[in-house]
């Protein structure tokens, strides 16, 4: 039982590096994916080594049993994004708060020991200060950011609750290889990379004075790790980030090539920038991966794009239109 974990959203981006980490640390994985987002090609390298359970976290029944005799449980299983949230909450409801129920559900009949979710640093909406600490005012502007905050509060509840030792981890501007490219208009990397392989422009949101904490990927994983192995942390809220930020005219400069600017958004931040100094205090965690090195790696792996939607100024345009119409300024 010890070395039984499962992974919720195991063949997704952050999902599958985790998978890779679990089975290098000789782990028995079972992964529940439903595929929606999540690509088999993520877990070739290891589809061998773990147990593989197609199957939606809404649905209670065909995933329950598999969390028998589980000693860990790393919950990633989501729908992200802003666009299609405003389109389908309905969706983004059933899937981020009533499937993350059901996740803590079948782990409290199983008696899990141990409950990592992966919430999200859009759940500080606008912050007030920076750089953003745990304690800093909850905001959510739109129905992604909103249901990953109720999904924590869930996780929580659970936790002092019914004793599952359960930690949250809010994530910033995670990038890297095998982050999602395809469905509707989303992170900036998987937009602009698909734009450099068909050299067309970089759109730039506004002036690109902007800056974002991005954190690369395996980062992130070994963070949460480190949680996951802590004795000295139960049922807290931790910020994972690179600690920095950066503009996206700066990423625009390391990526090369030329852009144009589209209108600027409401409901974002001018800036994402973590508080990090809880984790590195309560685990030896701390990033590795500065963005020079992390953009490096993505553009030797660029044709892991080459089927990405390819956005220009006009379809996003039509694509965000009810972004402008719901959120203001």
């Amino acid at each position: 039982m010890k070395n039984k974990v499962l992974v919720t959203g195991g063949a997704g981006f952050i999902g599958s590096h985790l998978v890779d980490r679990l089975v290098k640390e000789k782990k028995k994985v079972v992964v529940i994916d439903n595929l929606f987002i999540g690509k088999l090609r993520n877990l070739k390298l290891n589809y061998k080594k773990i147990k593989f359970i197609k199957a939606d976290i809404r649905n209670y029944k065909k995933i329950e049993k598999y969390f028998k005799n589980v000693s860990t449980v790393y919950h990633l299983a989501a729908l992200a994004d802003i666009v299609p949230s405003i389109d389908n909450p309905d969706d983004y409801y059933s899937t981020n708060v009533t499937g993350t129920y059901n996740v803590l559900k079948a782990s409290k009949k199983y008696h899990v020991k141990r409950f990592i979710y992966s919430a999200s640093s859009s759940c500080y909406g606008i912050p007030k200060k920076y750089p953003t600490s745990e304690n800093c005012e909850i905001s959510p502007q739109y129905p992604y950011a909103l249901t990953k905050r109720l999904g924590e509060e869930l996780v929580l509840h659970f936790g002092k609750l019914y004793k599952i030792n359960s930690t949250s981890l809010r994530f910033f501007n995670v990038y890297g290889l095998r982050s999602r490219t395809s469905g509707t208009y989303g992170a900036v990397f998987g937009v602009f990379l698909a734009q450099k392989l068909a050299n067309k422009p970089l759109t730039v949101v506004g002036d690109g004075k902007q800056t974002r904490d991005f954190t690369f990927v395996t980062d992130v994983v070994s963070a949460i790790i480190k949680v996951a192995k802590s004795k000295n942390l139960s049922n807290e809220i931790l910020n994972v980030g690179s600690g920095k930020t950066v503009s996206v005219n700066k990423i625009v400069d390391l990526l090369g090539g030329k852009y144009i600017s589209i209108p600027k958004r409401p409901g974002e931040p001018k800036s994402t920038f973590a508080d990090i100094s809880k984790i590195l205090k309560k685990t030896n965690w701390k990033p590795e991966i500065k963005i020079e090195k992390g953009i490096k790696i993505m553009l030797n792996n660029i044709n892991y794009w080459k089927n990405a939607p390819l956005w220009s100024k006009n379809k996003i345009k039509s694509a965000t239109k009810n972004w402008f119409k719901y959120l203001k300024e």
